[in-house]
């Protein structure tokens, strides 16, 4: 199935892209999707936010075919 992802802020420059179409599979969590994507781009980066069609998610929130999914960097004030 596929997912639309987008990513924001620091996580945009370090993925190398704003946006990307997934193939993940069938009943994957939104958590081993940013594992997939982790490992594709070779990058490390824990402790980020999750959403979900503009929702956030828990990591095991469960995908569904045409999800778009968003990965943000923790978010600071000050």
């Amino acid at each position: 199935m596929q997912v639309s992802v987008k990513y924001f802020a620091s996580l945009r420059e370090v993925i190398g892209e704003a946006n990307s179409v997934v193939d993940i599979e069938e009943g994957s969590s939104v958590s081993s999707l940013w594992q997939s994507i982790m490992d594709r781009k070779n990058i490390e980066f824990d402790n980020v936010m999750m959403a979900v069609n503009m929702e956030y998610v828990k990591s095991e929130y469960q995908l569904k075919s045409g999800d778009e999914v968003a990965f943000f960097p923790p978010v600071t004030g000050g």
